[in-house]
């Protein structure tokens, strides 16, 4: 548990990011995503510390959050922070859930693990090229009608959100 530590938030791409110093990410036990339970202002909330693709991490900042702090500086937050074995379900995004279903895989997916969802969704939405995203999707079936349980050859430090980050890295 990390208590009462400040850290630097800016907006990337009008989204509220949250910033977890590079020293405290190098005690995580792994440099790709994980769970955590955040408190910030009394509010208690698990989300995932994307990688940064730089070495550390970061969270999205909820709306209630947001909101709380309006009219406040969004620079730097004062948190508690918490390891947490809590993996909630991915949303899965519409196109995948129609192949999936398509294919009738949808079984399948619901039989591996909340890790391995995760790391398919996270592979799949770490391009900004439709057809890419397409190919993957396709192959994600393919893998799992084959009882793969993970993509392979999928570096897990590198951030996957297409709005905030270009090549693996958080844009600046």
């Amino acid at each position: 548990m990390i208590q009462n530590i400040m850290i630097p938030t800016k907006l990337v791409n009008s989204i509220p990011i949250a910033f977890i110093p590079e020293d405290i990410s190098q005690s995580f036990p792994s440099r790709g995503m994980l769970m955590a339970r955040v408190e910030i202002s009394g509010i208690s909330f698990v989300t995932p510390l994307e990688p940064d693709g730089e070495g550390s991490h970061f969270f999205i900042c909820p709306e209630s959050i947001v909101s709380l702090m309006k009219g406040e500086s969004l620079n730097d937050i004062n948190l508690v922070l918490l390891s947490s074995s809590e993996w909630p379900d991915p949303d899965l995004p519409n196109d995948l859930i129609e192949s999936l279903s398509h294919e009738g895989l949808l079984p399948v997916w619901n039989q591996i693990t909340v890790k391995a969802k995760w790391e398919w969704i996270r592979w799949i939405r770490s391009t900004q090229n439709m057809a890419t995203r397409q190919k993957r999707i396709n192959l994600a079936c393919i893998k799992l009608s084959h009882g793969d349980k993970r993509p392979c050859c999928f570096d897990t430090s590198r951030c996957t959100l297409p709005d905030i980050s270009k090549s693996g890295r958080i844009l600046s």
